[in-house]
């Protein structure tokens, strides 16, 4: 079974070790680089964190990443959701190199991304998107209307919870994004014909027993089916870590800032 699955073998260690180097050396850089915010709006408010392009320039159009947490950072503080991978995307390399602008907003104690079991086989995606799905996708265009950012340019990832987000977003919203990278995740195979035509590269830890390898493993394998072409690797021995050696993972970010609509 796993065979038939692109399984990342040859580098997996140096991506860890990577990871291990960036967080180690990035210790608070996404806590002092991202901006905190509250995004209102009369249907409610969402906290959230806001890293802006280095000498950000109105006159040209920037590319946008939103980024959803897993569960253990719900809450209100407006920190905690920069704890997993954001010190990566802040770090001084990638903002160089890929300048962007990267939201992480909070999801509040209790709910979730897309209201789903995690630890499940399968699920069918709720006919409405939860409260702070919608105000996320809310926040989206907000930001547009503040910001120059090329619409063409939207892109979408997630780890654990939020990488159910990651395929909720895109299942409902398929023409607004650019590129999706979630990563121990699940979606609804139901809407594999939806997403023929978005670039996705999905992530998961073979050893996971939070998120269940099969839950990206049918998503690849449903979008295949029906005419698509993503990406996905999958980490030997990983359990549900797997964002640690993903946001360590330079040429991840090659790869999904390359994507245009």
């Amino acid at each position: 079974m796993k065979r038939a699955f692109r399984v990342l073998a040859v580098g997996f260690v140096s991506c860890v070790l990577g990871g291990m180097m960036s967080n180690a050396q990035g210790a608070g850089v996404a806590d002092e680089r991202f901006e905190t915010r509250i995004f209102k709006s009369e249907q409610g408010s969402l906290p959230y964190r806001l890293l802006r392009p280095n000498n950000y320039d109105a006159g040209r159009s920037y590319p946008l990443v939103i980024f959803y947490h897993g569960a253990g950072e719900r809450g209100d503080d407006n920190v905690k959701q920069l704890v997993h991978g954001m010190n990566d995307f802040a770090s001084d390399d990638i903002m160089a190199k890929y300048p962007c602008f990267v939201v992480a907003p909070q999801c509040p104690n209790g709910d979730q991304w897309v209201d789903v079991p995690w630890s499940a086989d399968s699920h069918k995606m709720p006919e409405k998107p939860t409260e702070p799905m919608r105000l996320s996708l809310k926040l989206i265009t907000s930001l547009q209307s503040e910001f120059s950012i090329d619409a063409s340019r939207l892109y979408v990832t997630g780890l654990s919870m939020g990488g159910f987000g990651t395929w909720d977003a895109i299942q409902r919203y398929p023409n607004r994004f650019a590129a999706a990278v979630p990563i121990c995740g699940g979606g609804d195979t139901e809407f594999a014909k939806q997403l023929l035509h978005v670039p996705i590269w999905a992530f998961h830890g073979e050893a996971d027993t939070a998120v269940k390898p099969l839950r990206s493993r049918d998503m690849i394998a449903a979008i295949k089916a029906a005419g698509g072409s993503p990406k996905y690797t999958e980490y030997p021995g990983v359990g549900h870590n797997s964002w640690a050696a993903t946001y360590a993972n330079r040429e991840m970010y090659a790869w999904l800032f390359s994507q245009k609509k």
